[in-house]
């Protein structure tokens, strides 16, 4: 059965979480495992609340209102577009990093036991996404990308913090380049091809989260997983870090777009050009044709600016969530529904998919705004009563339950 959960505010988080991840995968510790390098519960507690913002984003994206409205609707709305799935992406690095051992990497019987959970893990994954791609909701879903992500970085599990940063910023400055120099091989459709079944092709090129662009966020999280989140002036040096990137990819993006003749408006038109019209909102692709977008830093444009830009948001809203857990303990309390979401996001990340599926959200005569605080009332009301009684989500418990396998190799 499913053990009963202790108090939000002093719990230890479960590590089989597996999503945010998308599995992102909640990185607590399985009972009987070895604690070396472990975060204390203020960190892990941190985590879970970074990844119910990323949840809350995801639906923001999804259901709710278009950024274009304006105001202080559309800003949070613009800000939660690409935003909530590269921090997933980037959750989901620290994931692994976690499984596998966080600062120090499992060897021996427990470094295969723990690779085999991860294998596990991401098989599962693209079981669930493919079978959620299939319900034929307007939105992408991203499980089936994640496993793939799982399963690409897991042989850099035991890389130190430096090089798995530098092969993350390797694989951004290339990744773009070579997705875009393979668009003429796939007829077009690397760009503007989303919501087909999750076939290698899409995985890797054409789906709305294609590997070859956003892996640098998952190696990235593995990264500052191994960093000792306890040091203060670690944090500091993370945030830094943060305010860096972006600032380097917005203001890299926007300096580029201007000093280059005619990018501006190339990348302009090509937002509203008939073949964007169509695409799903959380999935824009390369701006068309046009060589411009390769210097856009626009959500899901795929390009290198991009990446470099919502990396460093998410080490930011990670390291905020990391400090503010440890530093104000009564904020727990205050924060405990977002927390409890975060805990089960894998589970709340399926829930939203399939109310997606069965309320027709795109045919409600509902406002969007209304539709958007509905889903995060009924998933935060859910997460906080089950929390009460079980340390885990349903959808974890299961995949905790799936990955005891990986107990029997030595």
């Amino acid at each position: 059965m499913i053990g009963p959960a202790s108090s939000l505010s002093g719990m230890t988080p479960p590590t089989d979480s597996p999503l945010p991840t998308t599995d992102a995968a909640s990185p607590v510790r399985e009972r009987g495992e070895p604690s070396t390098g472990a975060p204390g519960v203020g960190r892990l507690i941190g985590l879970d609340l970074a990844r119910g913002l990323a949840v809350f984003g995801m639906y923001a994206v999804h259901v709710g209102p278009a950024p274009g409205q304006g105001g202080v609707i559309g800003f949070l709305m613009e800000l939660a577009q690409g935003r909530s799935s590269a921090l997933f992406a980037v959750l989901a690095g620290f994931a692994v990093a976690l499984i596998t051992g966080r600062r120090t990497p499992k060897t021996g019987p427990a470094g295969r036991q723990a690779v085999a959970k991860v294998i596990i893990r991401a098989v599962i994954l693209m079981a669930l996404g493919t079978a959620l791609t299939l319900t034929g909701t307007p939105v992408v879903p991203i499980l089936a990308f994640y496993g793939l992500f799982f399963l690409l970085v897991l042989p850099l599990y035991r890389l130190g913090t430096k090089p798995l940063a530098l092969i993350a910023v390797g694989w951004a400055l290339v990744g773009p380049q070579l997705l875009y120099a393979l668009k003429p091989v796939f007829g077009g459709r690397v760009f503007l091809s989303y919501g087909q079944a999750d076939g290698p092709v899409s995985l890797f090129f054409t789906g709305g989260y294609p590997a070859l662009t956003w892996v640098p966020f998952v190696i990235a999280g593995m990264a500052v997983a191994r960093c000792d989140l306890a040091a203060t002036a670690v944090r500091i040096r993370l945030a830094l870090t943060g305010v860096a990137l972006a600032v380097t990819g917005y203001g890299g993006s926007w300096l580029a777009l201007r000093l280059v003749p005619g990018a501006a408006e190339a990348v302009r038109k090509a937002e509203e050009g008939p073949g964007m019209s169509s695409v799903s909102p959380d999935s824009i692709g390369i701006f068309g044709d046009t060589p411009a977008g390769m210097l856009a830093s626009a959500p899901h444009s795929e390009a290198t600016l991009s990446i470099v830009a919502a990396t460093g948001v998410a080490v930011l809203v990670i390291t905020a969530c990391l400090a503010a857990m440890d530093a104000f303990p009564r904020l727990r309390r205050l924060a405990r529904p977002v927390i409890a979401v975060g805990s089960m996001s894998l589970t709340a990340y399926v829930y939203h998919i399939v109310a997606i599926w069965l309320l027709d959200t795109e045919e409600a005569t509902v406002q969007p705004l209304y539709v958007l605080l509905g889903f995060i009332a009924s998933v935060t009301v859910l997460a906080t009563v089950w929390s009460r009684f079980f340390r885990r989500g349903p959808l974890e418990w299961l995949m905790g339950r799936a990955t005891r396998i990986a107990r029997r190799i030595r």
